[in-house]
């Protein structure tokens, strides 16, 4: 039975959706969401893995460990066909080591972006964008050691601009 391009975005978005509540549950029967082809690509600090076993031994599992309590918020979806995106956040309790910072108990906000190819009912490829650098903030690490551009919006540093660019 051919679907139509608003059944097949309809049936993506069901995939990801199932999946993120698994997540959410602490499912370990993580198969049912992801393709026996499955690869993980994550931005610096991320990594990136290679089958559904490197996923939840070095992502899933560790995020777990490290944030109890997790409720996943996604603020919007995009689905088109076969491939949906979304962005949201993810709060948690740090509960467990994190970058090298022991457990606080504070209750921080994980922003993302994500990026799925679902085949077969499952997701085959994820593309990840996880804001390390803002969780890591809210833990008390400035990663950019006040060098980075917000500095520039609150006005603590004026921006350099080409000499030939006039505002």
């Amino acid at each position: 039975m051919n679907m139509s391009h608003e059944e097949q975005a309809e049936a993506t978005r069901q995939v990801i959706q199932r999946m993120e509540r698994a997540l959410g549950d602490n499912s370990n029967d993580m198969a049912a969401h992801f393709h026996e082809d499955f690869h993980w690509y994550g931005n610096q600090g991320c990594g990136t893995k290679d089958g559904l076993a490197a996923f939840r031994a070095n992502w899933q599992l560790p995020l777990r460990a490290a944030f109890t309590d997790r409720t996943y918020h996604t603020q919007r979806f995009v689905c088109e066909g076969n491939w949906a995106s979304c962005f949201g956040h993810i709060e948690g309790t740090h509960s467990g080591t994190f970058m090298g910072i022991p457990a606080t108990g504070q209750r921080v906000t994980i922003p993302y972006m994500d990026f799925w190819q679902v085949e077969d009912g499952r997701i085959k490829d994820n593309w990840v964008s996880v804001d390390f650098a803002s969780v890591l903030a809210q833990l008390g690490r400035d990663v950019f050691d006040g060098e980075g551009w917000e500095s520039y919006d609150n006005g603590d540093r004026t921006p350099s601009h080409p000499e030939e660019v006039k505002l």
